[in-house]
């Protein structure tokens, strides 16, 4: 089957070529802010709507003058894309889905930009990466693609690295899985209780990393702004919080291509995790288990594996009913009781593999119907 996916890789621009690509983020973003305020004052003095296309006529005419020169060193694609970024900005907001657009700030230090193919513009030449203006970038390139390369987004990241993700298109076989079914209950004690019995520890990520980031974190309060030993002390602390989320995504693709590759049906519930992180109690912990990632990766993994993820309703009593007899046990409510003893069968249940075993039922029950 035809898809498109991404594949990422880190680079080691020289002093060149990070110049120009510092610069390239900096124009980006004078671009969208530019036209950001183009587009709002049109609309509160004139109220015209301005479209994309007439600022990228606009941007044209803008690159003609002395002034504003420098742009044109960069490539103008990537600018191009940077209207679009704002045009998707507003359009999303017209149709509810996110706020007005804001201004991009110059002191974030993680940014990126796109840049579309043209004319092969963008292409592996043995360990490099062409990429427009820029030039032929080394690269660690960690894995083989085959297919068309149609964008790609080049990052810095906080702590100084730089990335590039390249968009392909290209032509996927369906991988093979072990015709397998599996329910999956979510937890913050245990990481997740499946069907079968098994469970796996939480691993805490945060937590066993919170006291250097905490020691960390203090040095680079004490040190002066805009100093040189604050700028180095920002980077161990933007290298720490890289490390916790470096450690965490590794740990979240080793059990979803495992559970992908093994299983044809994985049951899981669906949880509203904006709404569960409104508990502030909570909250700390919830984002570092990062359970929202954990369903996003088990969604396309299972897809490329020729499997499926079926979703049970938010509201089902899974830890309340037997699984075996189906009686529904109101005790269950505190979440304190990790394990009982059902009235009606008198069957012993570990809370967490029996509400995995009734999300896997339920699942199946509701593909049937």
């Amino acid at each position: 089957m035809e898809s498109v996916k991404g594949y990422k890789f880190r680079i080691y621009p020289n002093k060149t070529q990070a110049c120009l690509i510092n610069k390239t983020l900096g124009s980006c973003r004078f671009v969208y802010n530019h036209f950001l305020t183009v587009r709002k004052d049109s609309w509160n003095i004139e109220h015209k709507y301005v479209n994309y296309y007439q600022t990228s006529s606009q941007l044209t005419l803008l690159k003609r003058y002395d002034e504003y020169a420098w742009l044109r060193e960069v490539d103008s694609m990537a600018l191009h894309e940077s209207l679009r970024n704002l045009d998707t900005a507003f359009q999303n907001f017209f149709q509810h889905r996110a706020r007005y657009p804001r201004y991009k700030s110059k002191h974030c230090h993680s940014q990126s930009y796109r840049t579309r193919n043209q004319s092969n513009g963008i292409r592996i030449v043995d360990n490099r990466i062409k990429l427009p203006k820029v030039g032929l970038v080394k690269a660690k390139l960690s894995r083989d693609f085959g297919g068309r390369i149609l964008n790609a987004t080049v990052s810095r990241t906080a702590s100084g690295k730089y990335f590039v993700s390249l968009c392909v298109q290209e032509d996927v076989d369906v991988l093979p899985n072990g015709g397998k079914q599996i329910g999956i209950d979510v937890g913050l004690k245990v990481f997740y209780s499946d069907s079968n019995g098994h469970t796996v520890a939480n691993p805490r990520i945060l937590r066993s990393l919170s006291g250097k980031l905490a020691r960390e974190q203090r040095r680079l309060a004490h040190k002066l702004p805009h100093s040189r030993n604050r700028e180095r002390q920002r980077i161990r602390v933007a290298r720490i919080h890289e490390r916790i989320v470096n450690i965490r995504k590794d740990f979240l693709h080793q059990h979803t291509i495992r559970l992908t590759r093994e299983n044809q049906t994985i049951a899981v519930e669906h949880l509203q995790v904006k709404n569960m992180m409104k508990n502030h109690s909570l909250a700390q912990a919830i984002a570092d288990v990062s359970w929202s990632e954990f369903f996003r990766m088990l969604a396309y993994k299972a897809k490329l594996h020729g499997g499926e993820v079926l979703e049970v309703n938010t509201f089902y009593p899974s830890s309340q009913i037997c699984h075996i007899c189906g009686y529904q046990n109101p005790l269950t409510k505190n979440l304190s009781m990790r394990k009982w003893i059902c009235p009606a069968c008198a069957t012993h249940h570990d809370r967490d593999v029996n509400a995995a075993k009734n999300i896997l039922l339920q699942a199946l029950k509701q593909k049937s119907a």
